[in-house]
């Protein structure tokens, strides 16, 4: 078996969500890569998830927060430089969780903190979380992946992942909310200066303990910078980060001076396919026009306000203004 060890030179959530699946994809038999990387402020979500439902995207986008999907399921995680990523990426006659989760318990360990790992995808101290889990296969290879709250700044977690006001119903995955904690918290050792290079440290010490075989660099194929651009592309784009969301519904509710509407939409993949429109205008067309003018629409704000242009005033520009005030 060979074993390899790569960190990540890039701070980009779509590069490294990139190199993460080009990984998997590539990988060849009889082999284990431990794959780390550090993003810049990032929110990542699982394939399966709806980014509207469990990020506050306004929230983020203004505060320069990157929004990325990875390939894997599982639920919504903050990520930021005081968090450390890790990657196990293996073939399938390779892949041991156990052994991989022992990794990350004994480097923890080592640190003289208690940790056990919880429930189906949790690392834990004294029941507070500081480590979140994800799995994926493609082919013969598997990857198990996950994040370790270092110095992570958890204000800005509770900011940015929770439910939207909006009355959302969805089949997507929803995230499973719990306590979470840095591992500073419990240790003086992890100074906010050298924390990831500590830990680093400690994994590798750990993996190579666990596994008894020697690391070395991962042979990256000629042909690797061109092919993970190329996935780097895909995971920045909109259609993967949002167009992404499975089948769901919302409500809108909104009065104005001409009076009151209630908007249904129902959405697949990042496009309103059906609307319903209530209102108790006097304008008996109303309702329909506003349907005409949404359905097919992409679930964007300048989609949906450059939408309503073909209403007549007052309502298109009132429902303009509306929309400025929705979080999408």
């Amino acid at each position: 078996m060979h074993i390899y060890f790569y960190l990540s030179p890039s701070n980009n959530a779509w590069r490294n969500m990139a190199q993460d699946e080009w990984l998997l994809a590539n990988l060849p038999a009889d082999t284990l890569l431990f794959y780390c990387y550090v993003n810049a402020p990032s929110v990542i979500i699982g394939k399966n998830q709806n980014a509207w439902k469990e990020c506050d995207l306004p929230a983020m986008e203004r505060d320069g927060v990157r929004l990325a999907r990875r390939v894997s399921g599982g639920g919504a995680v903050y990520h930021d430089l005081g968090n450390l990523n890790f990657s196990f990426l293996a073939a399938k006659d390779v892949y041991c969780l156990e052994k991989q989760m022992n990794v990350i318990l004994q480097a923890v360990k080592k640190l003289g903190i208690d940790a056990q790992f919880s429930g189906r995808n949790d690392i834990t101290v004294e029941e507070k979380k500081f480590s979140g889990n994800a799995f994926c296969a493609r082919g013969d290879n598997r990857m198990h992946h996950g994040t370790l709250l270092l110095h992570s700044d958890l204000s800005r977690l509770s900011r940015y992942l929770h439910v939207s006001p909006q009355k959302i119903q969805s089949k997507g995955i929803d995230s499973v909310r719990a306590r979470v904690c840095n591992l500073s918290e419990w240790t003086p050792a992890l100074s906010r200066e050298d924390a990831g290079e500590t830990m680093l440290h400690l994994l590798r010490e750990s993996l190579q303990e666990t596994y008894e075989e020697p690391l070395a660099p991962y042979p990256f194929p000629s042909s690797w910078e061109q092919e993970v651009s190329a996935l780097e592309e895909k995971h920045a784009s909109w259609e993967w980060r949002l167009g992404q969301a499975p089948r769901f519904s919302l409500e809108w509710e909104a009065r104005f001076p001409w009076g009151g509407v209630e908007i249904h939409l129902s959405l697949r993949e990042g496009y309103i396919e059906a609307v319903r429109v209530y209102s108790d205008a006097l304008d008996p067309e109303l309702p329909a026009a506003i349907e005409k003018a949404f359905r097919g629409c992409r679930y964007a704000r300048e989609s949906l306000t450059g939408s309503l242009s073909v209403l007549p005033e007052p309502y298109g520009k009132d429902l303009q203004g509306f929309l400025q005030s929705v979080n999408l």
